[in-house]
């Protein structure tokens, strides 16, 4: 039954869903049988949803990179994740989206986003912190856009650290930072210099600072600004 994911990512509540784009795993994915021992990763691998990208031979044995297989999975995987998380009566625009970055309406982004984390059945957050983790709200905000199609980069990589999300549609280029009752989202990716990586695409680069209240759990601060080179 795929909901015995959701239990067991529940179960795991400081889990980042966008790692599952960039697993590394051991020999545990390949011999591990019992269902109470099974990672979330090597579960999801068993059932199809993640698959070996590569093997890689290491001093330690052999490491395996794992990806999701292609966009159907990626979408339903992350339908999975949202029918669970979401209340039916919400208004759900996913099929605006790619409108909506295509022209940059970032206020609508915005009211997208808070509608969505305001939506969220409140039984997420009884008896546990979750709403305390970064990787909780990233999770949310992934697998929406996830389960939308859109071309998107999760701990998006960089010389001088990772970008928590990149969108990509068109001639737009979207840069993400999430923090959790911290100040400077968009500050970070300004002094991380994360815009080099795409500087040679010659396509419009945005940085989005998002910002997220442990209290409200929802955005408490939305920032946006287009690179100027």
């Amino acid at each position: 039954n795929p909901y015995f994911l959701i239990t067991l990512l529940k179960q795991q509540k400081n889990y980042n869903i966008p790692n599952l784009e960039n697993m590394i795993v051991g020999d545990e994915l390949l011999n591990t049988f019992e269902v109470e021992k099974l990672k979330l990763e090597v579960l999801l691998f068993q059932a199809g949803y993640l698959t070996i990208d590569k093997a890689m031979q290491t001093p330690i044995g052999i490491k395996y990179k794992l990806k999701i297989p292609n966009m159907e999975v990626q979408i339903s995987l992350n339908n999975l994740f949202l029918q669970y998380l979401l209340y039916d009566n919400f208004n759900d625009k996913r099929l605006e989206l790619y409108e909506i970055l295509f022209d940059t309406n970032m206020d609508e982004f915005k009211d997208i986003f808070t509608s969505l984390f305001a939506s969220l059945a409140n039984n997420n957050y009884t008896k546990n912190d979750i709403s305390n983790y970064e990787g909780y709200y990233a999770s949310v905000f992934y697998a929406y856009l996830s389960a939308s199609g859109l071309d998107i980069i999760a701990e998006d990589v960089t010389n001088l650290g990772r970008i928590d999300l990149t969108i990509k549609i068109n001639n737009n280029i979207y840069i993400i930072e999430f923090k959790v009752d911290e100040k400077d989202a968009l500050k970070q990716i300004k002094e991380k210099n994360y815009t080099q990586k795409y500087l040679n695409e010659d396509k419009n680069i945005y940085l989005l600072g998002i910002e997220f209240s442990k209290e409200d759990k929802n955005i408490s601060k939305f920032e946006w600004e287009k690179y100027e080179n």
